[in-house]
């Protein structure tokens, strides 16, 4: 029987399937979770035919923080149930460091299913490289996760927990408010404040910039609006209560840049704190993942050490076609090839 790893997210469902250990395809659909579980319902039915076929389910989450439920125990539960009745075949929920779990063990488990994706991903690179530093960077969180002897050796668990080690930080390349990476930014000689507003985000800087993946940016823009680069241009100048025709190509980009730099700072400043904690080997590397996968690539770089693409870790188990997403959507990859191979 196939495995089907998921990782049911917020704003993305993702999928990977896997035939006799090796992934075939990956799939990542937009999901608007926050609108009621009905919005998982919509989102299985566009996904491709293999996705409801009879399978081995595994199943990891972000979408238990969503507002339209009352908590996390409540969204645990809610998208355990809503799995086990939904997926063909058997379905178990990923529990972290509680191992797999069935769907009706999931509530009682809450704690340690809510938002474990870094762990399955960390735990799969585990068996591939002894000591690194696993940095997934996604359209909204980034997860910088010590990995040493085989095993991740996280000082936190929960996003709580996480948070405070700098082991999650909510920054990523498509969804995050430019006002969360700085309060002013240089503009023509002036050190000018920003307006707080929601008028652009990062996929804009990182669009204009020519660093966003092809397909990455699934949500629509928050001027609800096109993403050609002038578009892009035109929501990042309000940002420093401009108009487009107010700048040049050159200075817009100048301004994403810096932008983009900022970012890279609170990564910096995050994965230092993790590894003044944990000591890691000199040449240990920096494994790479997510859909801002280049901007881990730069924080190796930055912290002076090699990055490996999680990927290429992998490379054994992906086939020749279909698995194109498979950096994008690590968890979902990492879930089904744990599960096929739990030795």
């Amino acid at each position: 029987m196939p495995v089907i790893g998921w990782d049911l997210g917020g704003v993305h469902v993702k999928a990977a399937l896997v035939r006799d250990r090796r992934v075939v395809a990956v799939v990542q659909v937009p999901c608007r979770l926050w609108r009621g579980l009905p919005a998982l319902d919509e989102t299985l039915a566009q996904l491709p035919d293999w996705a409801r076929d009879t399978a081995d389910h595994v199943v990891t989450m972000t979408g238990e923080l969503t507002d339209c439920f009352a908590g996390r125990t409540d969204g645990v539960r809610q998208i355990s149930a809503w799995a086990e009745a939904h997926l063909s075949g058997r379905v178990r929920i990923y529990g972290g460091r509680s191992g797999l779990l069935a769907p009706e063990a999931a509530a009682a488990q809450a704690g340690d299913i809510a938002s474990a994706n870094w762990h399955a991903t960390a735990a799969l690179i585990g068996r591939h490289v002894a000591d690194g530093l696993l940095v997934d960077i996604g359209s909204t969180t980034a997860d910088l996760i010590p990995i040493a002897a085989g095993a991740p050796v996280a000082a936190g668990y929960s996003d709580a927990e996480r948070l405070e080690t700098g082991e999650l930080v909510y920054t990523g390349v498509v969804r995050s408010h430019l006002v969360a990476l700085a309060d002013h930014a240089p503009f023509r000689g002036r050190r000018t404040g920003l307006m707080a507003e929601t008028f652009a985000t990062a996929a804009d800087i990182h669009r204009i910039l020519g660093d966003l993946p092809e397909g990455a940016d699934q949500q629509h823009s928050v001027d609800l609006k096109g993403k050609s680069i002038p578009e892009s241009e035109t929501r990042l100048a309000r940002i420093v209560g401009r108009d487009r025709d107010e700048g040049s190509a050159a200075e817009w980009r100048a301004l994403a840049a810096h932008f983009a730099e900022r970012q890279l700072r609170l990564l910096h400043d995050a994965a230092a704190l993790v590894l003044s904690r944990q000591a890691l080997p000199d040449g240990a590397p920096v494994v790479v993942c997510g859909a801002g996968r280049f901007l881990a690539e730069r924080l190796a770089a930055r912290l002076g050490r090699p990055a490996h693409a999680f990927t290429d870790l992998i490379a054994g188990h992906l086939a020749e076609a279909g698995a194109d997403w498979a950096s994008t959507c690590g968890p979902a990859v990492a879930v089904a090839l744990l599960a096929a191979d739990p030795t």
